[in-house]
C-alpha cells in the first residue's frame, strides 16, 4: 500500500504545467488510450457524463485556433496531444432532454419507475436545490465544472505513466467555438469548457510551490 501511496505522489510531484513540449516525442496511441479512458470513466453529477472530448491534431486547424488561444502558444504547436474539453449546453442537460433520457435509459438502463423517479429529482435539484435554471450560462458552467474532474483525472493518469500535460483557458470562447462551427466540429448543443496540451517536457520545471496544509485545510471535529 505504501509504495501505491509513494506512486501516486510522485506523480503529482512530477505533474506541473508544460508551457512547451518537445515537438518530436509523440505519445503512443495505447497510451493516449488510456488517459482517455481515465476521463471516460470520470464521475459526473447523477452521471450523466456532460463532456465530450475533441482531440485536434490537425496541424492546420491547430493554426487557426492558435491566434484566438493565448494561453497555447507554445503548446499548440509542440504538444504531442490537444484537447478540447467541451461541456454540454442548458439544452442537453434539463431533464426532459434527448441527451438525459438517453442516459438514462439506453446507458444508465434504469427500471421505468426508477427513471421517472430520478427524472423528478433531478428537475428538482436543477430548479429548486441549484436553482441552476435562472441563466442558461449558469446550466453551461455547471456542466464545465464536471468536465474539470475528467479534465483533472486525465492529467493526473498522464503523469502516473510519465506524460507531461498542461490546462488551458487563456482562449477567446466566443472566436474558438466559431472557428470549431466553421469547421463543423462543433455541432448540437455544446460549448467549449477548456482545454488541455499532452506531451513530453522540453525542460525542467521549476520546483512546485504550494500553500501549506494548515493554510488549505480545517477540520471540524
Amino acid at each position: 500500500m505504501q509504495n501505491v501511496k509513494d506512486q501516486i505522489m510522485e506523480a503529482h510531484q512530477f505533474r506541473h504545467a508544460c508551457k512547451e513540449f518537445d515537438p518530436a516525442k509523440k505519445i503512443s496511441a495505447a497510451d493516449f488510450e488510456f488517459i482517455l479512458e481515465t476521463g471516460r470513466l470520470s464521475p459526473s453529477s447523477f452521471g450523466f457524463e456532460p463532456w465530450k472530448f475533441v482531440v485536434v491534431q490537425n496541424s492546420e486547424l491547430r493554426d487557426k485556433l492558435l491566434p484566438v488561444t493565448y494561453g497555447a502558444q507554445k503548446q499548440l504547436p509542440t504538444s504531442s496531444h490537444f484537447v478540447i474539453m467541451l461541456s454540454r449546453t442548458k439544452a442537453d442537460l434539463m431533464a426532459n432532454s434527448e441527451h438525459i433520457q438517453r442516459m438514462i435509459t439506453e446507458v444508465q438502463q434504469l427500471p421505468a419507475d426508477i427513471q421517472q423517479l430520478k427524472g423528478e429529482v433531478y428537475h428538482k435539484f436543477l430548479e429548486d436545490d441549484f436553482k441552476l435554471l435562472e441563466h442558461e450560462r449558469i446550466v453551461f458552467e455547471w456542466g464545465s465544472r464536471q468536465t474539470y474532474i475528467a479534465l483533472g483525472n486525465m492529467m493526473t493518469a498522464a503523469a502516473q505513466i510519465g506524460i507531461d500535460s498542461c490546462p488551458v483557458e487563456g482562449f477567446h470562447k466566443e472566436k474558438v467555438e466559431h472557428i470549431l462551427q466553421e469547421e463543423g466540429i462543433l455541432t448540437g448543443h455544446f460549448g467549449v469548457a477548456c482545454m488541455v496540451a499532452f506531451g513530453y517536457r522540453i525542460q525542467e520545471p521549476r520546483p512546485k510551490t504550494r500553500q501549506a496544509m494548515e493554510h488549505i485545510v480545517e477540520w471540524v471535529d
